[in-house]
């Protein structure tokens, strides 16, 4: 196949995204293409978009508005777009923006190398989208975009919740996990490279293995996981605070490589507004899933996001949802106003709460976080943690970074370095001297 020589990519959106284009981006490497650095010197420009919310397509049209102005200077050829954005609006694009050369739905991300091909300028552009099914395993080919020491597994894709604000399902299709056979041979594959954190992925990881008839859980995957050699970090993201057993938390206390770290979307405490958004009833209330989290995992990180502005949200289900992030003093939080996406229940729901008023909650709710924040980092000083060293500084080349394992890449904070010589990519012992609301400043412990 006659295809252009160097490709520069554009990943929005989370970090699923971000494997779906590392495995565009392997395929697009058996071809003999290889990554541009910059815009400006690439023949093909691929887009990996996101759609879930209002703001994410505004994002994902101003990205392709502005790549798409280099066609017409320097040596870019071709724009391909993929992801929710093209799942979520399908053939209109073609229409509202022709520019773009190709496009594919999340389900054909394994179509790229057919979507950059040259085109005569009297073909239409290739366009590449269905219903949700593609599930890349071991044997799909995948280039590494995160650090060499740091990289996401994902155990599965797609969505089996419901939940009435969301276009995951549509977007990402059913939910099917990947055998544990799969899993164990990618994750010894990362070890051999020299990975030592692996961040497990899916919409939802408390579901894994529901769907393959074989009677296997997320437990009995980690079970295996945890035998492998190499690697230091194991790390438990977007789980449903519905599916977290004991069985899950007594594994997390007894492994040495399952970091205490749990992120649990909890989205709300109050029973009605739960209800409303697809997510109750719930036999535990948040609260009581965050004592028993911390009952049975001395020292564990909890992370969680919440929404408000949900239709029917009261000034008091509001209170009660302060008075929540008050009393569970999480470690991180994430908060989001509501969006009314077309195509979804919430769209529907009445009476809506002003952007205005929603806008200030999530103001008050994370001013209240960040305090509980800074308390909770306080605490820490004079203590000494295992540091993954990152590297420099994005801030300033002065200083190092890195994190420990109540913090996962790209979300949480940092521990910026002020002393001592630290090695790209190992765990080493860092006594935190300051805190700050989000980060953490400290100096590597020498000799041990």
């Amino acid at each position: 196949m006659d295809v252009d020589k160097k490709v520069f990519v554009v990943t929005l959106g989370c970090s699923k995204n971000r494997v779906d284009t590392e495995h565009m981006l392997g395929i697009l490497r058996g071809k003999g293409l290889l990554v541009a650095r910059t815009l400006e010197e690439a023949d093909v420009a691929l887009i990996n978009t996101c759609g879930f919310l209002e703001s994410a397509v505004q994002e994902a049209i101003d990205t392709i508005l502005e790549v798409v102005r280099f066609k017409h200077q320097g040596t870019l050829k071709r724009v391909v777009v993929a992801g929710c954005f093209v799942q979520r609006y399908g053939y209109k694009l073609m229409r509202e923006i022709p520019e773009v050369d190709g496009w594919l739905g999340t389900g054909e991300i394994h179509r790229i190398a057919e979507a950059i091909r040259p085109q005569t300028p009297s073909e239409a552009p290739l366009f590449f989208i269905g219903r949700p099914a593609y599930l890349p395993d071991h044997t799909a080919s995948r280039i590494q975009t995160t650090p060499f020491y740091s990289t996401y597994l994902r155990i599965a894709e797609g969505c089996a919740h419901r939940c009435a604000y969301c276009l995951i399902p549509a977007l990402r299709g059913r939910y099917r996990s990947r055998t544990p056979e799969s899993l164990v041979m990618e994750a010894r594959e990362m070890a051999r490279r020299g990975v030592t954190e692996i961040n497990l992925i899916a919409q939802d990881t408390g579901m894994y293995g529901r769907d393959l008839g074989r009677g296997f859980c997320l437990e009995d995957l980690l079970e295996r996981l945890v035998a492998i050699e190499g690697i230091d970090w194991w790390r438990i993201l977007y789980l449903h605070p519905a599916h977290l057993t004991d069985r899950l938390l007594d594994l997390i206390a007894s492994e040495p490589t399952l970091v205490p770290y749990l992120d649990l979307p909890f989205q709300h405490v109050n029973p009605e507004i739960l209800k409303a958004m697809g997510r109750g009833p719930q036999e535990e209330t948040p609260m009581k899933i965050v004592e028993r989290v911390k009952a049975k995992v001395p020292g564990v990180a909890i992370r969680s996001t919440l929404m408000v502005g949900f239709p029917g949200e009261t000034e008091d289900h509001f209170q009660e949802l302060c008075r929540f992030v008050s009393a569970a003093r999480l470690n991180h939080l994430g908060v989001f106003t509501f969006s009314p996406e077309k195509g979804t229940r919430a769209e529907g729901l009445r009476p809506r709460v002003s952007r205005n008023t929603a806008r200030k909650r999530r103001s008050r709710l994370m001013t209240l976080q960040g305090d509980i924040s800074k308390r909770n980092h306080e605490m820490l000083v004079g203590r000494t943690f295992p540091v993954l060293i990152e590297g420099p500084s994005p801030e300033t080349d002065l200083l190092l970074c890195g994190r420990t394992a109540a913090m996962a890449p790209e979300v949480d904070g940092q521990v910026l370095i002020t002393e001592g010589n630290g090695i790209l990519g190992t765990i080493m012992p860092v006594t935190i001297t300051e805190a700050h609301e989000y980060d953490l400043l400290g100096r590597i412990v020498p000799g041990l």
